[in-house]
């Protein structure tokens, strides 16, 4: 299915009211999201969940995205989640571009995936998250949501009854303030996913899928010994 279109000027707001049918698809994929992590909650890892699951503009095509912010174990990630009874159905590292986070990314059955750094964020990589709206167990399970971006770049902002929808290009600052991140990180994701429209789907620097023996920090290791952009961002920590 083709990726929807950025908004690209400001054309008010809109409210959009949720019926029966998506307040419950809204509930079971925070329920899926609130079981995966307490799984790793219970391993002492401090997990997030962020996109739309967060906002609740959510559809069928709706991934859960946990997120954990910090540089772990890939081990006792993939630990807990097999113990758990997970099947892991794929794993892959990527490095979007030379100056951003290298990741880890765990796809688990019914659209759900796990990622965490392979090196150290900066602050403003994990703004990307909070840009998109981003939560804690805790938050689901007290029902709780935020405002954020999504990729049309149209603001979310929950109401009782559903969301309002406004364009973002145009309202960076505003938008900045509401979604609580800094405003470069608005700035960046507005010229990347607008970008994105003219010249088709950007590339990222390296996706690499693990073989069954592979670990993500042995694989990240075999990397950034032929590849010296990937081995600078791995001593820059």
């Amino acid at each position: 299915m083709p990726r929807e279109k950025t908004v690209r000027r400001d054309t008010g707001s809109q409210e959009v009211i949720y019926d029966e049918a998506h307040w419950l698809l809204l509930s079971q994929l925070r329920q899926r999201a609130i079981v995966v992590m307490a799984v790793l909650e219970q391993t002492g890892i401090g997990p997030l969940i962020h996109g739309s699951i967060c906002r609740g503009d959510i559809s069928e095509r709706s991934d859960v995205d946990v997120y954990i912010p910090r540089v772990v174990p890939s081990f006792s990630v993939e630990f807990a989640l097999t113990q758990a009874g997970y099947q892991i159905i794929h794993r892959e590292l990527v490095h979007s571009t030379p100056f951003h986070v290298i990741k880890a990314h765990i796809f688990l059955p019914n659209n759900s995936v796990v990622t965490f750094p392979l090196t150290n964020p900066a602050p403003i990589e994990l703004d990307f998250y909070q840009f998109g709206g981003c939560l804690t167990k805790e938050d689901l399970e007290k029902g709780r949501r935020v405002p954020g971006v999504d990729k049309r770049l149209i603001l979310i902002e929950p109401i009782d009854a559903g969301h309002i929808e406004s364009a973002v290009v145009g309202n960076e600052i505003v938008v900045a303030k509401k979604v609580g991140v800094n405003l470069k990180i608005v700035e960046e994701r507005v010229k990347i996913l607008m970008r994105r429209d003219e010249v088709g789907r950007t590339g990222v620097y390296l996706k690499r899928p693990l073989s069954p023996n592979d670990t993500f920090e042995s694989l990240l290791k075999h990397i950034s010994d032929r590849d010296p952009v990937v081995r600078r961002r791995v001593q820059k920590g």
